[in-house]
């Protein structure tokens, strides 16, 4: 049997490094995957894949790092299946049973994490779950970073907004928060202002278009807010995105926000228990709020397919998020990293497998 290496959450804030066999495709064919949906994903017995996929890198997304390091929103109980709970993907399909994807197409790949093994060498997906990269000259790597900035672009078409002369604030400044800061920005807001604990990615939030950058770890609990409030003049801003996913930062973006504003909830939560909120300050500013979940399932993926155009024409480059890169050996380190990149100035951290 081939073998293959494969990263595995083996305990709470434990991803290890573990060789198995290549896996095959198995069940039946059927491009709309159904089962591999997270609703149908915890209670599933088996799933319908389409194709197999050499992975040639992956990236850690923050949900990841909730799951894995925290133990939040996990789908399995530990250790967790091979390749759990990778979501970002890039590779070649080796084997396939849909016409649309023959074997030799170069894939972004985007499963539901319940189902999702992009951490392994190997990986299967749903035909409706990953889309042809573009001809482009540019590396593999940035054309990955398409399905964190797919994401941000699903979740600004759900909930659409004329930012045109307003005053936006981003609450983090992972890759997230930076495409947001670049897409609110380009789609014409005044000033856009961001908040984060390091230093490194509040130097690319300011290239991407940041007027205001703000340094959390340098303020004390209120600085933001009350920094915010000083840039406006007290009137706070009109729409704030949280982009962090923490209980604190979800509880102070509505005090962020300015009378009769907006509110987009993007970050995952990082913990299961319930967050409380500040309803009553929410309901006398009679603010609106949403969340943005399942960019995944959008007909047609035209999201992530938008993202990989706007990487390979250049309108956007995702090179000063590519900071580091450990092989599937080190998967251990590379989370470890990705969970405190503070001190090591780290933006994405992403797991090749050459």
């Amino acid at each position: 049997m081939e073998m293959m290496k494969a990263g595995r959450m083996v305990d709470i804030g434990r991803m290890e490094c573990e060789e198995i066999g290549v896996p095959s495709l198995g069940g039946v064919s059927s491009d709309a995957a159904p089962s591999s949906r997270p609703d149908a994903a915890l209670g599933m017995t088996a799933v319908n894949y389409d194709v197999l996929v050499r992975s040639e890198m992956a990236s850690i997304c923050g949900s990841d790092l909730h799951m894995v390091m925290m133990g939040s929103g996990l789908a399995h109980p530990t250790p967790c299946p091979h390749g759990f709970p990778g979501h970002e993907g890039i590779g070649m399909v080796v084997e396939s049973r849909t016409p649309s994807l023959p074997e030799g197409t170069h894939v972004l790949t985007f499963p539901n994490p319940p189902v999702g093994e992009c951490f392994n060498a190997y990986q299967r997906v749903g035909a409706g779950y990953c889309v042809p990269l573009p001809a482009c000259d540019l590396p593999r790597s940035h054309l990955l970073m398409a399905q964190q900035l797919g994401t941000v672009i699903y979740a600004m078409r759900q909930h659409p907004r004329d930012v045109s002369g307003e005053t936006v604030v981003v609450m983090g400044q992972g890759s997230a928060g930076l495409f947001f800061t670049h897409l609110l920005k380009r789609a014409g807001a005044e000033r856009v202002i961001v908040s984060d604990l390091s230093p490194a990615r509040l130097a690319v939030a300011e290239a991407y278009g940041a007027d205001e950058c703000l340094n959390a770890s340098e303020l004390d609990n209120r600085g933001v807010i009350e920094a915010v409030c000083d840039i406006t003049g007290g009137r706070g801003a009109d729409y704030v995105i949280e982009a962090v996913g923490r209980s604190d930062t979800f509880l102070d973006s509505v005090e962020l926000v300015r009378m009769d504003g907006q509110l987009l909830w993007f970050g995952l939560p990082s913990t299961d228990d319930n967050i409380h909120v500040r309803f009553q300050e929410f309901f006398r500013k009679r603010l609106s709020a949403a969340s943005s979940y399942g960019a995944q399932d959008e007909p047609g993926s035209m999201s992530f397919r938008q993202a990989l155009r706007l990487i390979a024409s250049g309108d956007i480059d995702v090179s000063p998020l590519l900071s580091h890169v450990f092989d599937v050996s080190d998967v251990g380190d590379a989370f470890r990293l990705a969970h405190e990149p503070h001190e090591a100035g780290a933006l994405k951290v992403s797991i090749s497998f050459d």
